[in-house]
């Protein structure tokens, strides 16, 4: 049996391995982590497409079962006027939005389950042969493949390719909430987005009555900070406008900050044993929120050119035609999205993957 070794536990990795083992496969998941990948508590939505992917290998459960819905979106301006409406409707299965640490813990739950090993503590450091892994506390393994799914600042993707370019600072600090004490801040099932006057807010209300929120704001890159901190700098983008924006970010409960990054274009996506999928090789800016969706359309799409290809070379060049046209264009409009603009990404929702057709192209 093809044996793969998996980069990253975070959310790629652990979903190309179920994936894989879908399409008979054997893999194993490397974390560079001691204990998991868990982050610093932002949240995340899966969008229709990701859903979709997640469909297609049978574990939709691990975002279901772990998340809220929403039927739609409503985006207001900084002085309250109502901007626009999208509905999704009955017919569209999502979104779905929950923490990123119960999705990471989700999948590996769901990894163990399907009898798919993984092992922390193990961070990449070199590739030889064909194909063996050297990992940073002197530790190798062995594979026929390596799938590297180890996010943003890839240790794979410097590796095949010591000039891929370096992570981009995009110029916008990102803030995420979870306020308590309010009454609900938007109807069951949607969210709501404003565009202000110096930045971009949005929140939903999850089922226990708390309000989910973010905000995005221009600025140079922060580190370090209180929560006290980032709620007052969060908060001087609001002040000026007529939103609910102020009072949330003000409110009783937890907040985290980050900045946001991307990289604009990887010009390496594979070797002849060696490949790259989601953040490692199409890092997009938060901003379109559909990081996560495209990263496991990437993992499905790549165990099925693998099921339908013989040499893993073959399966990588069919991976990356069917994949690099659409995430470039993704990276690209998410990085034309400053502090305070939205856009539509219905365009990208209706992507279908139907498991059982044979690979074409």
């Amino acid at each position: 049996m093809v044996r793969a070794l998996i980069i990253g536990g975070g959310i790629a990795g652990p979903v190309t391995a179920l994936a894989l083992r879908k399409a008979g496969i054997d893999s194993v998941v490397f974390e560079a982590y001691p204990t998991g990948a868990d982050d610093i508590g932002a949240f995340l939505t899966i969008m229709h497409n990701g859903l979709d992917a997640l469909r297609a290998i049978d574990v939709e459960h691990v975002v279901v079962d772990h998340s809220f819905a929403a039927d739609g979106v409503d985006v207001y301006d900084g002085a309250g006027v109502l901007v626009s409406e999208n509905r999704w409707g009955n017919g569209v299965t999502g979104p779905r939005t929950l923490r990123r640490a119960d999705l990471y813990r989700a999948l590996h739950d769901e990894l163990r389950a399907q009898g798919i090993a993984v092992e922390h503590g193990k961070r990449l450091v070199g590739v030889e042969g064909g194909v063996r892994a050297v990992f940073e506390d002197g530790s190798t393994a062995e594979g026929d493949l390596l799938v590297g799914a180890d996010g943003l600042h890839s240790a794979t993707r410097r590796i095949i390719d010591p000039q891929a370019p370096r992570p981009r600072y995009t110029g916008l600090n990102i803030f995420y909430g979870y306020a308590e004490g309010l009454e609900p801040t938007t109807p069951p099932g949607r969210y709501h987005m404003i565009a202000g006057s110096q930045g971009f807010f949005g929140h939903s209300t999850a089922p226990d009555g708390t309000t989910w929120w973010f905000a995005r704001t221009p600025g140079p890159e922060r580190h370090g900070g209180t929560p006290e901190d980032h709620r007052a700098h969060a908060a001087a983008f609001f002040a000026d406008d007529t939103s609910p924006a102020l009072e949330i970010i003000r409110a009783e409960g937890e907040i985290h900050a980050s900045n946001a990054y991307d990289v604009p274009t990887t010009p390496v996506w594979h070797t002849d044993r060696v490949v790259l999928v989601g953040d490692a090789a199409h890092a997009a800016s938060p901003a379109a929120g559909q990081g996560a969706s495209m990263a496991l359309e990437d993992s499905v799409t790549l165990a099925r050119c693998l099921r339908d290809r013989a040499e893993p070379r073959q399966a990588f060049e069919v991976y990356e035609r069917l994949r690099r046209e659409r995430v470039e264009a993704l990276v690209g409009m998410s990085a034309g999205l400053g502090a305070n603009r939205s856009v539509s990404t219905n365009s990208f929702y209706a992507h279908h993957i139907e498991w059982g057709d044979p690979v074409q192209l």
